[in-house]
């Protein structure tokens, strides 16, 4: 059995502006450093054996948040990364709908066939995070590692483990600095707890 602690990266500038990030990137916002530095110290009383971050900006500020506080070394994993979005990143929903209202349109209607223009498809996505998080747990038998990475990466295993289509639309939350504990048993993914953030301070929890 490994054990594995999924984490979204801190709020970032463009979380709060609500515009797409993807693979371009957004500082952390002074709340999203401070969750960062929270979810370091809760992570620090814990014993684990690895810490994996995307390469993306905002999750390795926050996985090296953790790596100070835990004295681990971050190893960076590019396919940790978010969903690429294309034409859409840096734009707020409205903008999308302006520039590329026929391309919004087949995205909001969860097509994971769809790719917008420079941008990769639900299935070109999901593949990635599930091929990196094979190789991951691979290494690492019977042991329990930290991962930060992205919303949608969250997204993936949660729909995994709770037999949740792809397509279908999303209920649960995705917890900025949340803690959210899955374990593989070589076979099956099965989660935990899931968007744990009883280490923020009140009014840190941040959602989408």
């Amino acid at each position: 059995m490994t054990q594995v602690i999924l984490i979204r990266h801190g709020e970032t500038e463009w979380n709060k502006q609500r515009r797409m990030q993807g693979h371009l990137d957004s500082p952390l916002s002074e709340k999203g450093l401070r969750q960062a530095q929270l979810l370091g110290k809760r992570l620090a009383q814990m014993k684990f054996d690895a810490l994996y971050s995307s390469d993306s900006g905002r999750a390795h500020t926050t996985a090296r948040c953790v790596a100070e506080a835990s004295g681990h070394t971050v190893v960076v994993e590019p396919r940790l990364r978010e969903r690429n979005f294309g034409v859409f990143e840096g734009l707020t929903r409205d903008e999308m709908i302006a520039s590329y209202p026929e391309d919004y349109a087949r995205f909001k209607s969860r097509d994971q066939h769809f790719a917008m223009p420079r941008g990769e498809s639900g299935v070109q996505f999901r593949a990635r995070a599930i091929a990196c998080m094979d190789e991951i747990i691979a290494r690492h038998p019977q042991q329990q590692l930290v991962v930060v990475t992205h919303g949608l990466v969250l997204d993936v295993f949660y729909r995994i483990a709770m037999g949740i289509a792809p397509d279908e639309p999303r209920i649960h939350e995705l917890v900025n600095a949340g803690i959210n504990r899955l374990r593989h048993d070589g076979t099956s993914w099965h989660i935990e707890t899931w968007g744990d953030g009883s280490h923020l301070e009140e009014g840190m929890r941040t959602v989408t």
